[in-house]
């Protein structure tokens, strides 16, 4: 059975020597007056969070993985053992309130905070961890946009645990196109709306965890125009509560299936029949897709922190295994009283070890990167300030959805191949890890889906605006740490790549306003585009912590070998994965040619014709 320590030496780290968060926090009155910005406060939570998960959520993971969720003849749904036992003690702990508004029974944390709980929560059990996750996403939408009177009666209850959220917005013939939905809302006359349609692959879109489910369904209004101009977004319950909060009648909403899936299966993954089901309009109508995007946001950055999650989960068994599994023999010997050495000695199974030691350190100083300039964004009192967070927060959405999921599925893989044949064998649980970390690089938009966001809408929309922000911090902390004797090497290679991204990104720019054809060249540039930026925001972040770590190591800090560690991972993540950017700057230039060939290689007796 696989075993999961959190990483607070390292989350402690990022906190308070690398970001130095405390400091940045004090400076918004939102956290000053909620006194939520103390370090002693974080940390302390932190660590409770800490021994919730291995104490409650780990000994569950295999269980949900066999088991899997239940469904019922009445379209009830049962989830595995012990799932709800444990929710119970989540939400009475009040973890669900723990960033959310005072003003609606949170505590006001930071989202830096709530950031590292998300990551602990995917390590330690990735399908449980999206019950309360998905919550988060409709908590966010509604307490943006939502009425006064719909957040009053709901917000409460989300916040405080005893009602879980849903997003339904994909449909059958409708993934990333929703702009040709059916599902159809029709205006009641009485401030209500009748929600009619099915959508699929749901998660936790029925269970047994929670006293009423709060779906936030896309949905076409009677009249309204076709495309994505005319979706709204609407409020569904599974029950309508009664004005006192209470749950009420069973409104038209019904679980019609449970998808049978790779992984995640202790999460149920349901088709939703809306049947004329009461909805309440959230925002304005035909607004719903610039409402959707608030939901989606919050999931993709989630959907980043399962891909870091699982990466740390398999990283940390493989780690273990390598250094008790004794095979062949290294020179010189590590054990010589034995017949064989731990694997843990041979340079390919470092070179794993390392890649995802690399990957998953990296991804989560992003991922705390990004939640602080999102509590920037939102509480700054300073208007640039708050401007300058969102824009990152915008251009490295995606980036951290897509690149955190693809390393977080490659460092699982590469951890159950240190296990051998055991890694395939279900007692160990890597072959779950590599089973759960699959479904990150497809849901909440497909990494494709993510790259074309970066390329075609954060970068190339705006004129490089953005990119251009985020290269001048690359390019100050270039010329400010170049001539450094112990960084200086990286942070040369990090200047030539940050300067490299821009050059690349011009040519990508002019093939895209060519005329005909142009789109194509931003479609088949995007993902190798995405790898290429993913690689330089590490870099950034990289020569970062080793600047940080070798302050430590001279000033005499470090007994335990922690810097050296950071100091050493830098190392390897310079010259042996951030080289990966030459062979990505190749095919981005290659551009769409090589990709047009004849439509007879794919059976295509039809050439394409320009509408």
């Amino acid at each position: 059975m696989p075993t999961y320590k959190a990483p607070l030496r390292d989350i402690k780290f990022l906190i308070n020597e690398l970001l130095d968060a405390p400091a940045e926090l004090a400076k918004m009155p939102y956290y000053a007056e909620n006194e939520t910005a103390d370090g002693a406060l974080m940390e302390q939570v932190l660590d409770e969070a800490a021994r919730f998960v291995e104490g409650e959520l780990v000994p569950l993971n295999a269980v949900g993985d066999q088991q899997g969720c239940v469904r019922h003849d009445d379209g009830e749904v049962t989830t595995p053992d012990g799932f709800k036992a444990a929710y119970d003690k989540y939400r009475k702990a009040g973890w669900t309130a723990l960033d959310a508004d005072p003003n609606y029974g949170g505590q006001g944390m930071p989202h830096l905070v709530s950031n590292v709980l998300v990551e602990l929560l995917n390590s330690a059990n990735v399908a449980w961890s999206m019950y309360p996750g998905l919550s988060h996403g409709a908590y966010s939408a509604l307490h943006a946009v939502g009425s006064d009177e719909l957040k009053d009666l709901y917000l409460p209850k989300i916040v405080s645990g005893e009602w879980t959220g849903t997003m339904c917005l994909t449909e059958p013939h409708a993934g990333t196109d929703l702009g040709i939905i059916r599902t159809k809302a029709k205006d009641n006359g009485d401030g209500t709306y009748a929600v009619s349609g099915t959508k699929i692959f749901i998660s936790a879109g029925e269970h047994d965890m929670a006293d009423n489910i709060v779906h936030l369904v896309l949905a076409r209004l009677e009249g309204s125009p076709e495309g994505t101009k005319g979706i709204s977004l609407f409020l569904v319950p599974k029950y309508l509560p009664t004005p006192e909060g209470k749950v009420g009648e069973r409104n038209g909403v019904v679980c019609g299936s449970l998808e049978h899936k790779m992984g995640i299966n202790g999460n149920a993954t349901a088709l939703l029949n809306f049947d004329g089901a009461t909805g309440f309009l959230v925002g304005e109508i035909n607004k719903g897709m610039n409402h959707m995007f608030i939901m989606m946001n919050a999931a993709r950055l989630g959907t980043g922190l399962q891909g870091l999650g699982l990466g740390e989960v398999a990283y940390q068994n493989a780690l273990a295994y390598a250094k008790d599994r004794l095979q062949m023999r290294h020179n010189p010997r590590m054990s010589p009283s034995e017949n064989a050495d731990p694997i843990i000695v041979h340079p390919d199974v470092r070179r794993m070890l390392l890649t995802g030691k690399a990957y998953t350190e990296a991804g989560r100083a992003m991922a705390m990167w990004l939640a602080l300039s999102i509590d920037t964004e939102h509480h700054h009192p300073d208007e640039a300030a708050r401007q300058e967070a969102g824009d990152l927060v915008a251009l490295l959405t995606p980036i951290a959805k897509a690149f955190m999921t693809d390393n977080g599925f490659n460092i699982a893989v590469q951890s159950q191949q240190i296990f051998g044949g055991h890694g395939y064998i279900r007692e160990w649980g890597m072959e779950q890890f590599v089973r759960d970390a699959r479904i990150g690089q497809i849901y909440e938009g497909t990494n494709g889906i993510q790259a074309l966001d970066l390329l075609g809408r954060k970068v190339l929309m705006d004129g490089g605006k953005k990119l251009q922000k985020l290269a001048g911090m690359l390019q100050e902390f270039v010329d400010e740490n170049e001539s450094d004797e112990h960084i200086g090497e990286y942070v040369t290679a990090l200047g030539k790549a940050s300067q490299q991204l821009g050059s690349i990104t011009m040519v990508v720019g002019q093939k895209a306003m060519s005329g005909e054809g142009g789109a194509d060249e931003v479609n088949a540039a995007a993902v190798d585009y995405l790898r290429f930026f993913g690689h330089v925001v590490y870099g950034y972040l990289w020569a970062r912590m080793a600047k940080v770590a070798q302050a430590k190591i001279d000033a005499g800090q470090d007994k335990d070998g922690f810097y050296l560690g950071k100091v050493q991972t830098a190392r390897f993540y310079f010259t042996k994965l951030f080289p990966e950017i030459k062979a990505l700057a190749a095919t981005i230039k290659a551009g769409n040619e090589p990709l047009a060939v004849d439509n007879r290689m794919f059976g295509l007796e039809r050439e394409l014709v320009t509408a």
